[in-house]
């Protein structure tokens, strides 16, 4: 099966990518790690983070593409593959992944949607910026360390008792 993707050149999009055990909490035990991978992809293949949220088993961003350039896959082939090989193995794989000598830390496919305009943007933040709420990681937004909530405050967009709107608490993408 082909998955149809809406590449398009300097395209803001919002993504939720997750780990295959979705009982884990690798991502945030390695928040460092995946920091780490994530600057050294940006350095060689450029993009803007507009929002990020790390939970312990998957990840919220919106991302804007540079303006000639759509390819968000290569990117998220990159952050995934880096932060896998930098992981010990040992978690269960597949026999179809075994066979492509593949990993078994992440679901191989991803949600991606693409914004359409600021309220879009708007929402999808709240959604990201949300999310460890909903989860029932911590009560208030401000409480959850890996969130470019911290982000939104230091620039006076937020307020550190800003909990989102009802209407944005619904389910973009989550999988």
């Amino acid at each position: 099966m082909r998955y149809r993707r809406a590449f398009q050149p300097g395209a803001t999009y919002f993504f939720t990518v997750n780990l295959a055990d979705r009982t884990s909490d690798l991502l945030t035990k390695n928040i460092d790690l995946l920091r780490d991978v994530v600057r050294r992809v940006r350095r060689a293949h450029p993009f803007e983070i507009i929002a990020w949220v790390v939970l312990p088993d998957h990840v919220h961003a919106i991302w804007e593409m540079p303006p000639s350039d759509s390819d968000f896959a290569t990117r998220w082939a990159l952050i995934k593959g880096g932060f896998s090989r930098a992981i010990p193995g040992g978690e269960p794989i597949s026999e179809s992944r075994r066979k492509k000598g593949e990993r078994g830390l992440w679901q191989r496919r991803y949600w991606e949607h693409k914004i359409r305009d600021e309220r879009d943007v708007e929402m999808h933040c709240n959604y990201i910026h949300y999310n460890p709420v909903k989860h029932g990681y911590v009560q208030r937004v401000v409480d959850w360390p890996f969130s470019s909530f911290h982000v939104f405050l230091r620039r006076g967009w937020v307020t550190a008792d800003w909990g989102g709107l009802p209407e944005f608490k619904g389910s973009f993408g989550e999988r």
